[in-house]
């Protein structure tokens, strides 16, 4: 019977030793990490499926989150929408400032390098965020709130670009320069590029965009921006 006894005992306690540990539950991670969750799933399912074919499943099933967990955070897919939308245009307007802002490089000709660099890099030419920008780009006209925030953004960033290249006429002495119309111009072109590396590929990569945008620059401001620069 003691034989019967210890024997029955052995796999019970084989089989606590080797099982697994227990997982944090998803639920416990903060409110902030899930919101970013559920944004980048948002932006994977825009990219994925376009604006009209996202819904809260497509997002939650790229989330791999509950509707539940979902409706908690945003209460409407509209809502998550517009937070996706603020969080890609926060981050664009964030960076570039940074780059405009940064004192270790006040140099004009390395901070103009720098601000053409970081609207060519891998980060904001991403294929997801680009086709999240041109998505609700298309809808901004018959969208009130989402016009609101493109037209935000659109004001911000060129107003910055603006500012920045006064300086530069300043500095050069550019005679017929005329900030403003060369800010408007660059921004646009900067558009143009970034819709041609999400419909072609194939024809334009992101180096030679950065190189399109360097050839316009460097006929306004010759002093400031070299064509060979990558």
């Amino acid at each position: 019977m003691a034989t019967f006894q210890q024997s029955s005992d052995l796999p019970r306690t084989a089989a606590k030793r080797s099982r697994p540990p227990a997982r944090t539950s998803r639920r416990s991670e903060p409110p902030e990490v899930r919101r970013k969750q559920l944004i980048s799933a948002t932006m994977h399912s825009i990219a994925k499926n376009g604006l009209s074919g996202t819904t809260m499943a497509t997002i939650t099933q790229e989330a791999g989150l509950s509707l539940g967990i979902a409706n908690l955070h945003f209460k409407s897919k509209e809502k998550l929408l517009l937070a996706t939308l603020e969080a890609i245009a926060g981050e664009y307007n964030s960076g570039q400032a940074a780059v405009l802002a940064d004192r270790d490089h006040e140099n004009l000709v390395h901070k103009l390098n720098d601000l053409v660099d970081f609207h060519f890099s891998k980060n904001i030419t991403q294929k997801n965020k680009l086709a999240v920008w041109f998505a609700f780009f298309g809808e901004s006209k018959v969208r009130p709130t989402y016009q609101r925030i493109w037209s935000g953004h659109d004001i911000q960033s060129v107003a910055a670009i603006r500012d920045f290249f006064e300086r530069i006429v300043a500095e050069g002495n550019y005679q017929t320069a005329h900030a403003t119309s060369i800010a408007r111009g660059y921004t646009a072109m900067i558009d143009g590029l970034w819709l041609d590396l999400l419909i072609a590929p194939r024809e334009l990569n992101r180096l030679q965009a950065k190189q399109v945008a360097c050839h316009y620059l460097a006929s306004v401001f010759p002093n400031h921006m070299s064509i060979g620069s990558e």
